[in-house]
């Protein structure tokens, strides 16, 4: 999992750096798709239920699922999450990083620095004897203290041999409720966040999931192992 997690941050490190105005989600996603071609690596989504693309690109409102097209063209000041994953030797890897087009408002800023602080937090809690509760309690403390709100419909989820395994992990809940982590468990914790309310709907393309007030949404996910001395980050 280690070598799928390398992958994929290569990938999204590599789509990081074609991100600027006039630049499209696709040309985003012919760039990752290339970069995957050449290592001879499969996308994990792509097929996954039918979703056409290897990436999602999720413009300011859009929350997750965002399918790549020629016709998205980004601008100046937008932001865009990426969300990418792949499968090497059988096992998977997930991660993803909301990414500013050129320069961006302070509100936006500072939309990506709580996001991305709250799965900080998240892998914090990450140790054996805690619970889901406490990772999600972590990340809902960081989101809600900034004034902004943690999506409920998307969590996160266990990952392996399989992309989506039990348990789910919710970037919300209590401290101390919920399955307690035990060394050699892998979970990907992706928090994802909305300016404004919570509350979400998919568009008729049946992937594109929006934030319902229109607000900004941002998402950071890391793949992440439990081990006996705490929380071992695969895909960084």
């Amino acid at each position: 999992m280690r070598r799928a997690g390398k992958v994929v941050r290569e990938v999204l490190e590599l789509v990081r750096g074609q991100v600027k105005p006039g630049v499209s989600t696709f040309d985003l996603e012919k760039a990752a798709a290339d970069r995957l071609k050449e290592l001879g690596v499969k996308a994990a989504f792509k097929g996954y239920h039918g979703y056409p693309c290897v990436l999602c690109t999720s413009v300011n409102d859009e929350v997750v699922h965002g399918i790549p097209s020629p016709k998205r063209v980004l601008k100046q000041g937008d932001i865009v999450s990426v969300d990418f994953g792949v499968v090497v030797d059988g096992y998977y890897g997930d991660s993803a990083i909301t990414v500013p087009v050129g320069e961006i408002d302070a509100d936006s800023a500072r939309l990506l620095r709580v996001t991305e602080a709250s799965l900080q937090a998240g892998i914090a809690a990450v140790k054996p004897g805690n619970t889901l509760g406490d990772v999600g309690a972590a990340v809902q403390g960081v989101v809600e203290r900034e004034g902004f709100s943690v999506v409920r419909d998307f969590v996160g989820h266990g990952i392996g041999s399989q992309m989506h395994e039990e348990p789910q992990v919710p970037n919300f809940g209590r401290a101390g409720q919920g399955m307690k982590l035990k060394a050699g468990m892998v979970i990907a914790i992706e928090p994802m966040v909305n300016a404004g309310r919570p509350d979400v709907m998919v568009l008729e393309d049946g992937w594109t999931a929006v934030a319902k007030d229109g607000s900004r949404s941002a998402h950071f996910e890391h793949t992440v192992a439990v081990t006996a001395e705490g929380a071992r980050i695969l895909t960084d």
